[in-house]
């Protein structure tokens, strides 16, 4: 764990920002730090080739004290139109070097402390991937729901682009990093609030208002469903479902930060693009 001074900056949260598109490849080119002191958490989906990933986080990271930085599904896909054809984990450590590279802070560095109007608090960017536990009504087994989806037709496209390699399934890899994480958060200070960002929710709550409910297979791990509470969460901070809000489970904030398509963010009032705010909350600012 690393300490980092935040003046008085703001702590801020996007995701989702997909600039394969070339609208929102542009809100990235206009966002902007309110002070010199602010930080930046991107919790995943930033793009799918790795030319595009560098050129998004290097951007904010000109501009922003610090980038934080958690993968989304996206990233790890091993796209036919990139030229790294890494897979799996080769892919996601070859990202962590880029990001170092950068300056950007992975879920592989130590974990900063942000000191800024709101903390102290640990930032902590998780990498934890889904493991199909969030399965449909009525199935009990992945491959139940697995036929499910595709009798629907709602089938999320890591089934043909984002590989485990070396680990035998999605759910192992999953399995994996679940375990190693719980391990390094259990290691934090007893006295110091935690922001925890992943792509996904660490619990399934957010997932009930999905249009296809079936999506949810690809949203998450129920091995999480404690971790709000656990590990002295102030706030959650995900993306991934492309639905952003503010929920509240159990006394903790969960904000969804998603930028998401131009054909969803064009329908809705709030202006695209608008960075969330995480720390200071609206009752600790000052």
């Amino acid at each position: 764990m690393t300490s980092a001074a935040g003046g008085s900056g703001q702590l801020w949260a996007i995701s989702d920002l997909h600039i394969g598109y070339a609208e929102n490849r542009a809100l990235v080119e206009k966002m902007r730090p309110e002070s010199d002191d602010d930080w930046i958490l991107v919790a995943g989906d930033v793009a799918e080739t790795v030319d595009d990933i560098r050129w998004a986080l290097r951007t904010l990271a000109d501009r922003f004290r610090r980038v934080v930085w958690a993968p989304g599904n996206h990233e790890l896909w091993t796209h036919p139109k990139d030229r790294v054809t890494l897979r799996g984990v080769a892919r996601y450590q070859h990202l962590v070097e880029m990001c170092r590279e950068l300056g950007v802070t992975t879920p592989e560095d130590p974990y900063p402390v942000w000191h800024g109007a709101g903390g102290p608090a640990v930032v902590a960017p998780l990498f934890l991937l889904y493991d199909y536990s969030f399965l449909p009504a009525g199935c009990a087994t992945k491959e139940e729901g697995l036929k499910y989806a595709h009798g629907t037709g709602v089938v999320c496209n890591d089934e043909f682009l984002l590989h485990p390699d070396p680990y035998p399934s999605r759910e192992a890899w999953c399995r994996a990093r679940v375990e190693e994480t719980a391990r390094r958060l259990a290691d934090l200070p007893a006295g110091l609030p935690t922001v925890l960002v992943n792509h996904y929710p660490l619990d399934r709550h957010p997932t009930d208002v999905l249009w296809y409910p079936e999506f949810a297979m690809w949203c998450g791990t129920r091995l999480t469903a404690d971790w709000h509470r656990r590990f002295r969460v102030d706030t959650m901070v995900y993306g991934h479902l492309h639905i952003p809000r503010t929920t509240w489970h159990e006394g903790v904030r969960f904000e969804e930060v998603s930028v998401g398509y131009p054909r969803e963010w064009r329908q809705r009032q709030q202006p695209p693009g608008r960075l969330r705010r995480i720390l200071p909350g609206e009752d600790d600012a000052r």
